[in-house]
């Protein structure tokens, strides 16, 4: 069997993808990683050195994840897979390839790839698997409105466990509920199957399209989206923002906690640098004016 690996390039978040020569005996005009025979971090430098024109000065060995048997033109191969970091973007097609983009890891599923056999389903997957193996994607599950939290503090908790889901464990990163986001949680893993174990089913709720029960089903955990989530999509929000933002003077906001809980009222005005806003009860015998934090209230009615 013949020892082979694909080289990930990445500059930050950026994800290079290659594109093979149309006279390419395999993989004629198919995007890739960078493809090469041999086993060792100085083999692999030195193929995407000659694949990118970059200097072997500018790449540095991020890590490597397990391989895993694919058919190559009728050859079994063990493939590898390997991130490289690269200090610049600036590069230049060689050896079998004649186009490179940067892209957005969660946006390779919109380029034709390497490994794609139409005779085999789930075999476009294959290149994105190699990729999640050594490095991650990011997935996001729906749950229930108000539950996002707990749903959240269940995964931790079963990942934490020695049960079922212990060989999964190594296989999710992380798990976000970015503050303001409603029904929905980010999930770092390696591939899809591991979040759709984690919350125990596939599919959506629908009984006609669910999939198999794959662990006990995660209360309050929906499903997870089709495919990796860019994360361009993600970023905004990550960074932190003011408790403040989004709320201007004439807004009707509802107050979510305190002794007001549930009670309506207009905002007069708002101080970001106290993440303060000061608004008035209108739906009160006597109006009154009361100042609180910026995430006690959440907006209900925009100013036109």
């Amino acid at each position: 069997m013949i020892e082979s690996f694909v080289a990930f390039v990445r500059h930050g978040e950026q994800l290079l993808l290659l594109r093979r020569a149309e006279s390419d005996a395999d993989y004629p005009l198919l995007w890739d990683g960078v493809y090469g025979i041999g086993t060792t971090g100085e083999e692999v430098l030195e193929r995407v050195s000659q694949a990118t024109g970059l200097e072997l000065e500018q790449l540095e060995i991020h890590g490597n994840g397990r391989d895993r048997g694919v058919d190559v033109g009728g050859r079994l191969q063990d493939i590898t897979p390997w991130v490289v970091m690269a200090s610049t973007t600036e590069v230049t097609p060689g050896a079998i390839y004649t186009e490179a983009e940067w892209v957005d890891p969660g946006k390779m599923q919109e380029y034709n790839l390497v490994f794609t056999d139409l005779q085999v389903e789930g075999s476009e997957r294959t290149l994105r698997d190699l990729y999640g193996s050594a490095g991650s994607f990011l997935y996001i599950v729906k749950t229930a409105i108000s539950s996002e939290q707990r749903v959240a503090d269940e995964m931790h908790a079963r990942l934490s466990g020695s049960g079922s889901l212990s060989d999964i464990q190594g296989e999710i990163f992380s798990v976000l509920h970015p503050n303001g986001m409603r029904g929905y949680l980010f999930v770092e893993s390696s591939a899809q199957h591991h979040v759709e174990k984690l919350i125990g089913r596939t599919g959506g709720r629908d009984r006609k399209t669910r999939g198999p029960i794959l662990s006990t089903p995660l209360k309050n955990a929906k499903s997870v989206l089709a495919s990796e989530a860019p994360l361009e999509d993600v970023l905004p929000y990550l960074e932190p923002k003011a408790v403040t933002s989004g709320i201007e003077v004439g807004c009707i906001v509802e107050i979510v906690s305190g002794a007001f809980k549930g009670e309506k009222a207009r905002v007069v005005s708002v101080s970001e640098s106290k993440e303060e806003v000061s608004m008035e009860l209108y739906e009160q015998p006597i109006p009154m004016t009361l100042n609180m934090r910026g995430d006690h209230v959440r907006v209900i009615e925009r100013v036109e």
